[in-house]
C-alpha cells in the first residue's frame, strides 16, 4: 500500500470510529441524559452514579416524557429526582415514603418534603405499607433496594403480597414493575431480609408473578460476582459493591 493509500485508510477508520462514538453517545435517550445532567442533584448522589448506573436502569425501565411513574419507597430521593426530569413537566412522579420508615427515622419525611419542594411534578405520598393506595393508570413503578424490606419481621407477613397487589391494580395494562435489590444466597428463604438486608431473586419472581405480573426479563448491569451474598449490605467492606438483581415485570395488556 502506498503512503497516500495508508493515510486514506487511517482517515477512513478515524471517521468510522468518530461515527461509532457519536452513535454511542446518541444512544442514550435525551430525557434520560437530561436527568443525569440535572444540576439540582446533590453531589453526594451524582458521586454514586458510577456504581448505581441510573441512566441504564431508567432505560431498562423504559422511562419516557409524559409518563406517570411511582418511586416506591423513595428513601432519600436519589431516583425521585432522576425520574422527575426524565418524565418532564407533562409527567408526574409519585414519591412514596412509608409512614413506618418515617416513624423509624424523621429524615425520611424531610427528604420527601425537600424533593417535592424542588421538583414541581413530584407528588409526595405517605401511608403505611398495609394501607398503600396508589393512583390508577400509572405507567411504571420502580423500587430500588427496598423489596426485601417488605419482609422485615416487624411488618405483617402478607405485606409483600398486599403491596404487589396494589402495584398491579395501579399500573395501566402493559405497565412495568421494575425491582432492584441486593442478592441473597439462593434458597436461603426470607431470613436474609432481616439479618443482612438481602433477598433471593427467586422469591421476588415467585411473589410478583403470583400477583398477576408476567416476567419480562432481567439485566446484568448491577451484577458483581465477587459478592459472597452473606455480608450485611451496610458492612463498610461491601456497601455500594453488592451483587444486585434487576428484574422487570409487566402487567398483561
Amino acid at each position: 500500500m502506498t503512503r497516500n493509500g495508508l493515510m486514506a485508510a487511517v482517515a477512513a477508520l478515524a471517521l468510522c470510529g468518530a461515527a461509532v462514538g457519536s452513535t454511542a453517545l446518541a444512544a442514550t435517550p435525551a430525557n434520560i441524559a437530561a436527568a443525569m445532567a440535572d444540576k439540582g442533584r446533590p453531589a453526594t448522589e451524582t458521586a454514586r452514579d458510577a456504581a448505581r448506573k441510573p441512566g441504564e436502569l431508567l432505560e431498562f425501565a423504559a422511562v419516557k416524557p409524559g409518563q406517570t411513574v411511582v418511586d416506591l419507597i423513595m428513601g432519600g430521593g436519589y431516583f425521585t429526582r432522576l425520574l422527575s426530569v426524565a418524565v418532564g413537566p407533562k409527567g408526574q412522579v409519585i414519591a412514596y415514603q412509608p409512614s413506618e420508615f418515617i416513624q423509624f427515622q424523621a429524615k425520611y419525611a424531610e427528604d420527601q418534603k425537600a424533593v417535592a419542594g424542588a421538583y414541581a411534578n413530584v407528588k409526595p405520598l405517605t401511608a403505611s405499607l398495609g394501607a398503600l393506595d396508589l393512583p390508577d393508570n400509572v405507567d411504571m413503578v420502580l423500587t430500588v433496594q427496598n423489596y426485601h424490606d417488605l419482609h422485615l419481621t416487624p411488618f405483617p407477613k402478607d405485606t409483600a403480597a398486599k403491596v404487589n397487589a396494589e402495584v398491579f391494580k395501579s399500573l395501566k395494562p402493559g405497565g412495568l414493575y421494575v425491582i432492584v435489590d441486593h442478592v441473597a444466597v439462593a434458597g436461603s428463604g426470607l431470613e436474609p431480609a432481616m439479618k443482612v438486608h438481602r433477598i433471593d431473586p427467586a422469591i421476588i419472581r415467585q411473589e410478583v408473578e403470583a400477583a398477576g405480573f408476567k416476567f419480562e426479563g432481567e439485566s446484568p448491569m448491577l451484577k458483581d460476582a465477587s459478592d459472597p451474598h452473606t455480608a450485611n449490605v451496610f458492612d463498610p467492606a461491601i456497601r455500594g459493591k453488592t451483587d444486585q438483581a434487576v428484574l422487570k415485570f409487566r402487567k398483561p395488556a
